[in-house]
């Protein structure tokens, strides 16, 4: 990698992930990263291993499960997470090196359970999606200092989430965010005033949004290369959801409780029947299971545009649009009157720059 002073410097932190202790830094070769809201990121790296040394720090730092990863841009926090794998490789002249890969620190919530049941009435779904963090972070071993906001959405939700049911955190948050009215979340990482690494669970209603102003993007111009798809195959009119059932009598045959929504508009606006489906277990209310049918069928409904952009990184575009508006114009020979539409940043996917590529950002968009 390139260190004149017009190239940012990328640095790797390894870190203890219950104490967050430094425990070392290594250099990385072939990196890419990404973070999003609304599914894990990851982080892709290789560290080469020139020396009997090198291999021997990076052997007691690179322990999966048990290790933090924070990369630095020019100081920033600009992405954490978890270390899963580690794979050292060797060729055939001998050259050693090790690959590794990490998820966001909320893909370590894919690997907790409750550990008790959890109940509740009448309760503020930000306060439920915390309760669950925190129960987590309660555990013996269980606290990896993901620390809680005093956001509000001022839906009040009954839960009820049981113990046998083994249900994982990340599974539970998911299915709260979905319900009609539901949220957005995700772990946010950054470097706080007084220069600590923060892992913050964040959560917005119905979106998490960024405050920053519109970024104007152009093709021709920043844009390198882009892809607008069209995708009819999700699209839905009718959804059929199944839950479980809520019958107690054993004597009696078991139907799992199903519901139906659709939008009849569509029918008399010409659209043909286009019908999906989906099964949550453990849901035996009919009040929840239409809850989750219409929530899904409003996202649905149309054919959905999933914008992917490719921009070189100018420092305009950081992490931190996570959730944020830019205002896409696009004039060529698919859009001959030209394209200006406002769009927000889901998911963010970064090349660092190599000796003969210069750094590149992915954006993944929605409709604003």
């Amino acid at each position: 990698m390139n260190n004149s002073a017009n190239t940012p410097v990328y640095r790797a932190l390894f870190c203890d992930l219950r104490t967050d202790r430094v425990l070392d830094v290594l250099p990385l070769t072939e990196t890419k990263f990404d973070d999003f809201i609304g599914k894990p990121g990851s982080l892709t790296a290789t560290i080469p291993l020139p020396n009997g040394g090198l291999a021997s720090r990076a052997r007691a730092a690179l322990r999966p499960g048990r290790t933090a990863v924070w990369l630095e841009r020019d100081g920033d926090i600009w992405w954490g997470g978890v270390l899963w794998t580690c794979t050292p490789v060797s060729d055939e002249q001998g050259r050693l090196k090790v690959q590794f890969q990490a998820g966001t620190f909320d893909s370590y919530l894919d690997h907790r359970i409750l550990s008790g049941d959890l109940l509740g009435t009448a309760t503020e779904q930000f306060d439920i999606a915390r309760s669950l963090v925190e129960h987590a972070q309660q555990q013996p071993g269980g606290d990896i200092g993901i620390s809680l906001g005093h956001e509000r959405s001022e839906v009040h939700r009954d839960y009820a989430y049981a113990y046998s049911g083994l249900a994982r955190i990340r599974e539970l948050l998911d299915k709260l965010a979905q319900l009609a009215d539901g949220f957005e979340w995700r772990i946010h990482c950054y470097r706080d005033t007084q220069g600590r690494r923060v892992k913050r669970l964040q959560l917005g209603h119905p979106k998490i949004e960024s405050g920053h102003a519109d970024i104007v993007l152009d093709h021709p111009g920043q844009i390198l290369t882009y892809s607008l798809p069209t995708d009819s195959t999700v699209q839905a009119n009718v959804w059929v959801a199944r839950g479980e059932s809520a019958n107690t009598d054993q004597s009696q045959e078991s139907e799992p409780l199903t519901v139906s929504e659709e939008s009849p508009e569509d029918f008399d606006g010409g659209w043909p029947r286009l019908e999906r489906t989906s099964d949550h277990s453990g849901v035996k209310d009919e009040g929840t299971l239409r809850s989750l049918a219409r929530a899904e069928l409003a996202r649905q409904n149309r054919p959905e545009t999933i914008p992917e952009l490719t921009v070189l990184l100018d420092g305009q575009i950081t992490p931190a649009l996570l959730g944020a508006r830019i205002r896409l114009r696009i004039h060529d020979l698919w859009h001959p009157e030209g394209l200006n539409r406002h769009y927000r940043i889901v998911g963010l996917g970064v090349n660092p720059p190599q000796r003969t590529k210069a750094e590149t950002a992915t954006l993944y968009l929605e409709g604003a």
